[in-house]
């Protein structure tokens, strides 16, 4: 069976139906193939919090996208000029982004956001997971501020229901098997229905946005090292690299740090998978900096305050997952215990305890009691007499080994919370070599004719950590580049 389309794009995720959005907007007829059926739809995006990082010089640049709050009046929202996002970009890779794709992401970013928006993707100011209250204001910090309404859920319902309405073709349950670069007619792919019959599509352009090989232990053993196999997938299970090989084998060029990732401390007790359709991004945990994180000997093992979380997040599941048993325990006490995230930590099922006791504690959530008494008492003592403030860097520090750079707070007030959190992996950073337009690059250098590539397949962008947010923009604005860019050549071929 073979249809013809002008432009196939492979993957349901924010960056494909970003790219069908902006082939259709060129007069292309489009076809989106998504590997996995349609109740388990939207790829990695779906399971996110819906977090877009971009470049604005004013709120009030921009707040004519957001959805009525109460609380906008309190809202300190600061400038994230493109100056900023390109510094973060820069020191969270530790200067190894791809300086053309990085000018690219940022200097579109904030006119992708109001593109989609155009589309029907609305947009919110994320007041409980990216502030705290301070001197009665609501406090934002980090670079990352601004979210979709309903999160990831909310942004594929929209994604979807825009495509569905602009004459997108979707069709589910359709994995790809070949890639078919010649030139004119014989262009195209090959998928698999879910019956297992194989269908050709000619197009005159292709735009992979398959994703990475984040949910095949073999391939995360492979490149990303031993121990990885054992890595809690968060998201979807469809993105197995298989699209990432194919073109590869086509002559796509790799790209980037293919040795890291994007991995969180992630609920221990979570499927390792994959993600959870009704608790998505409630599986994570993430307010760590307010309180330590130790090992099953009791020990810390990183800065939990050395940055905002936005800037930390992502590189700290790959610590855990070197620590023994590849799990870790985030304590917090009475103190600290109201500041937590409730979408995290009082969602249900959660892996910890709660306790009177530190030895109890220690008991309860499997931590070696002499070990962690020891750490404990040598953190509360070493703590720098500062004010608290979760709002800002307040510099309260603990001098220990490693230290605690900033919001320290002595853990000594009952009753104890632990939560256990293993290593959550979101995305590869390795993937094709695309350039400013998202055409992807082969080994000569040159571009594969009618061959573009977005979101988690593109390389380059990150390597070791990420900033947060980073990754739905990421895929949104190469998405809109390829397709506009295929839907071009498809209506002018």
């Amino acid at each position: 069976m073979t249809d013809q389309f002008d432009v196939v794009v492979i993957g349901g995720g924010n960056a494909g139906f970003s790219a069908a959005h902006s082939a259709v907007e060129q007069g292309a007829r489009v076809l989106l193939l998504e590997k996995a059926p349609e109740n388990a739809a939207g790829g990695n995006s779906f399971y996110t919090a819906g977090a877009f990082r971009f470049a604005f010089d004013s709120l009030t640049e921009v707040d004519d996208l957001l959805e009525p709050d109460e609380r906008y009046a309190d809202a300190v929202v600061p400038a994230y000029p493109e100056s900023a996002f390109t510094a973060d970009m820069q020191r969270i890779t530790g200067g190894t982004c791809d300086p053309e794709l990085t000018e690219v992401l940022v200097s579109r970013s904030a006119d992708t956001v109001r593109w989609l928006a155009g589309k029907g993707i609305t947009w919110r100011l994320m007041y409980e997971r990216q502030s705290y209250l301070s001197n009665g204001k609501w406090v934002f910090s980090g670079g990352l501020f601004f979210g979709t309404v309903d999160g990831g859920k909310g942004l594929i319902a929209q994604h979807t229901k825009a495509a569905v309405d602009a004459g997108v073709q979707i069709r589910y349950s359709a994995e790809v098997t070949a890639l078919h670069l010649s030139d004119g007619a014989e262009r195209g792919v090959t998928y698999r229905d879910a019956s297992r019959v194989e269908h050709r599509i000619n197009a005159r352009a292709v735009v992979l946005c398959a994703g990475g090989f984040e949910s095949d232990p073999e391939r995360r053993a492979q490149h990303l090292g031993a121990g990885w196999d054992r890595a809690l997938v968060r998201g979807t299970l469809t993105n197995t690299g298989d699209v990432l090989d194919l073109a590869l084998d086509a002559g796509a060029a790799p790209h980037g740090d293919w040795g890291s990732c994007h991995s969180v401390a992630w609920d221990a007790d979570a499927s390792p998978t994959g993600g959870n359709r009704e608790l998505t991004n409630q599986l994570t945990r993430q307010s760590y900096p307010i309180g330590i994180v130790v090992n099953t000997r009791g020990e810390r093992f990183v800065d939990e305050g050395a940055d905002f979380r936005n800037y930390t997040y992502a590189k700290y599941g790959s610590e855990i997952l070197r620590q023994p048993q590849g799990r870790a325990f985030q304590l917090f006490d009475a103190k600290t215990r109201p500041l937590l995230r409730k979408e995290e930590y009082d969602s249900r099922p959660i892996a910890g305890a709660q306790a009177d006791t530190l030895a109890e504690l220690a008991t309860k959530l499997g931590i070696d009691d002499d070990g962690l008494q020891r750490t404990v008492a040598e953190f509360n003592s070493s703590i720098v007499d500062e004010p608290f403030d979760p709002a800002v860097k307040d510099g309260r520090a603990a001098r220990v080994e490693p230290p605690k750079s900033n919001w320290a707070q002595t853990l000594d007030t009952a009753p104890y919370y632990g939560y256990a959190v293993g290593c959550g992996i979101t995305f590869t950073f390795g993937g094709v070599h695309v350039d400013g337009s998202a055409r992807v690059l082969g080994t000569d250098g040159q571009p594969i004719d009618g061959l573009y590539a977005a979101g988690e397949m593109v390389g380059g962008l990150f390597s070791g950590n990420y900033p947060g947010g980073s990754g739905l923009t990421s895929g949104a604005v190469f998405g809109r580049l390829a397709g506009a860019d295929a839907g071009r050549s498809a209506r002018d071929g």
